[in-house]
């Protein structure tokens, strides 16, 4: 997956990061704080800040102890909360690590790492589009229109 970008639910005005499938036409919405979209945004922009943020921190410990995030994983949705892992290698020790889907992608878009979602995740709360999308303005569009008729609800799991 890839980030497509960053919006706003029109109704509670909370930021969604938008992931886009590599190879197809899945979007998947997550709701995220206004912190960590902020985090993510300025990184994306390229922005600087006077001082680390605390995903910058991270990104700098990890260095600084030579770790390397392999790759982020949106592994679940439980209760209409999306789950995720961040993947650390030291050495020849691999280690998974629980995290906030958000927190996961702020870090990485620091670190360069993929980011991942498992298979029954996209298959229960991604939108498909109907034909091959290259028009960024035509996918925010559809995008906004689905964001004004839905909820966080609506992606939970049915019982």
């Amino acid at each position: 997956m890839v980030i497509y970008g960053v919006s706003f639910d029109m109704v509670g005005k909370q930021p969604i990061i938008l992931l886009k499938a590599v190879d197809g036409n899945e979007f998947l919405p997550i709701w995220i704080g206004h912190p960590e979209a902020a985090a993510i945004l300025m990184k994306l922009q390229g922005a600087d800040t006077p001082r680390p943020m605390t995903h910058d921190l991270i990104s700098g410990l990890l260095d600084d102890l030579e770790i390397e995030c392999t790759q982020i994983a949106v592994t679940e949705l439980r209760d209409n909360t999306f789950f995720a892992t961040i993947t650390l290698k030291a050495g020849e020790r691999e280690l998974e690590i629980d995290s906030r889907p958000s927190d996961a992608i702020a870090l990485a878009v620091r670190t360069e790492a993929p980011i991942f979602v498992a298979d029954d995740v996209i298959a229960e709360s991604a939108i498909e589009f109907e034909h091959e999308v290259e028009d960024t303005e035509e996918v925010v569009d559809k995008f906004r229109k689905f964001l004004d008729e839905v909820s966080p609800e609506d992606f939970g799991a049915e019982g």
